[in-house]
């Protein structure tokens, strides 16, 4: 999960008017594909803004088993959670292709909500987008079979059913990382994925292409 061109960002939110209301405080970077920006345990002392490309978060249990719980893209935030006093990182984050991230220190992302009315309520609105879905996600872990799960995940990645116009070929994202977002083995993964190619939901031209038909995976009885 060739670069698509960045999906529809935050209603209101202007990236260049972001850039220059942060003033001090602010550092960009480029990353390769799969360096780190930051690892589970570290302080959380800033926020993350993602400019171009694609960032995987991770979580890694005290017995040494991982699990993917997010996918972002450009106009995603990440990290926030140095905001609400949160002293160390509760997972990794890592860049999946080329991707340039914008680093807000924690103290002037803390300036900027309180002197910028209007940008506070945009950021809060996309906290709780982010929250919806995190809600979201946990209802489809605990109800759904991993075919629907795997589904939902592919419809997501492709931005079907959102305001922004659907990414019908998906980023590059390997069966392992499908697995770990919905919790099953690989094999299993491979073994739906192959499922709805036979079934005309997705195919394979130079990238993995979802059509709108899939819904009828996540919707079915």
């Amino acid at each position: 999960m060739a670069r698509k061109a960045p999906r529809k960002r935050v209603v209101g939110f202007d990236h260049d008017v972001f850039l220059t209301k942060v003033g001090n405080g602010k550092t960009v970077r480029e990353y390769r594909a799969k360096q780190v920006v930051f690892s589970q345990g570290d302080p959380a002392d800033a926020v993350f803004y993602v400019q171009a490309g694609k960032v995987k978060l991770t979580v890694l249990s005290t017995h040494g088993k991982q699990a993917v719980i997010a996918i972002l893209g450009p106009g995603d935030f990440f990290g926030e959670g140095s905001l609400a006093s949160q002293p160390l990182r509760m997972s990794t984050a890592s860049a999946m292709e080329p991707s340039t991230i914008l680093r807000v220190a924690k103290e002037s992302m803390v300036a900027l909500l309180r002197r910028e009315p209007e940008f506070s309520e945009i950021f809060i609105a996309y906290l709780l987008s982010r929250n919806v879905r995190i809600e979201e996600d946990l209802v489809d872990q605990l109800f759904n079979s991993s075919e629907k799960r795997l589904a939902r995940i592919l419809l997501l990645l492709a931005h079907i059913g959102k305001e922004s116009k659907p990414e019908l070929v998906l980023p590059k994202v390997s069966q392992e990382t499908l697995a770990a977002m919905i919790g099953t083995t690989r094999s299993r993964v491979s073994y739906f994925m192959n499922r709805f190619r036979k079934m005309g939901f997705i195919h394979y031209n130079g990238g993995l292409n979802v059509h709108s038909a899939l819904l009828t995976v996540v919707l079915r009885d």
